[in-house]
């Protein structure tokens, strides 16, 4: 009976790590580009206390064996890359990538993390860059004087000179692909990193070789669903309260022999 409590342990503990998931994508459902967390979980090791296969006599073999599980335990929580929900916001700055393809955002520190958050502004040199500060790579220089900021589906940025009204081709956004994207790590402020399990970036234009378009003045909104993820609040509470039944009926049993005996 001790065993069923250090199992019902491990799914309370399973079970609150879930919730911790589920609340964090809830939280984000309104940030752009942000990619929902799915709770991966594994078994426990298995106590044999007869081996499946085993011989019961000198001519038969036992069909199912006898195996006792130890619990269950959290191993991972899996990004999904899916497409969120393209709002557009008629900002001229604003892109969103419609299918793969990351923006490269350059860090202080000279590394390159990479995002789909496209809300991009100018600071004060009319460098592109994102909502902390940090640049487009390759960066894009807005000139003093534009009158407008054209972003093509291929990233070609193009800006008409206010006084000329000469059209004049100031830069083009390249996109970095990743052949597993759940691999990289979240860095938070809508930032991802690249690790060993996501494998090197690929560059290239939008719109080719498999990359998603960019549409201008638009945003990629979070691929969370609100009604999906009450459910599993719903479902994940029920498992906590059934493992706790378990701990209260296990509880109730002990009391028993400790007062009969």
């Amino acid at each position: 009976m001790q065993s069923a409590l250090w199992v019902s342990k491990t799914g309370l503990s399973a079970q609150d790590t879930k919730l911790k998931t589920i609340s964090n994508n809830l939280a984000n459902v309104s940030t752009n580009g942000f990619k929902r967390d799915r709770a991966v979980f594994q078994d426990l090791l298995y106590q044999i206390n007869r081996q499946p296969g085993g011989q019961s006599s000198q001519n038969t073999e036992l069909p199912s064996g006898l195996q006792l599980g130890t619990g269950v335990r959290l191993v991972a929580t899996h990004k999904q890359f899916t497409m969120g929900n393209i709002q557009v916001t008629d900002q001229g700055l604003d892109m969103a990538i419609n299918g793969r393809g990351f923006f490269q955002i350059l860090m202080p520190d000279g590394s390159t993390y990479y995002t789909r958050d496209g809300e991009f502004q100018l600071n004060s040199n009319g460098e592109l860059v994102n909502a902390s500060g940090f640049p487009l790579e390759p960066g894009i220089t807005i000139p003093e004087g534009a009158h407008s900021v054209t972003i093509g589906t291929d990233g070609v940025v193009s800006v008409v000179d206010a006084q000329t009204g000469d059209s004049t081709q100031v830069g083009n956004i390249q996109l970095a692909d990743f052949i597993n994207p759940a691999g990289l790590e979240a860095m938070g402020g809508n930032l991802f990193r690249e690790t060993v399990a996501s494998g090197a970036p690929t560059q290239g234009e939008p719109a080719q070789n498999g990359l998603g378009p960019i549409i201008q003045g638009a945003l990629e909104s979070s691929n969370v669903n609100v009604v999906e993820e009450l459910v599993n609040m719903i479902e994940t509470q029920r498992a906590y309260e059934m493992n706790s039944k378990v701990i209260s009926t296990v509880d109730q049993m002990l009391q028993y022999i400790g007062q009969q005996l």
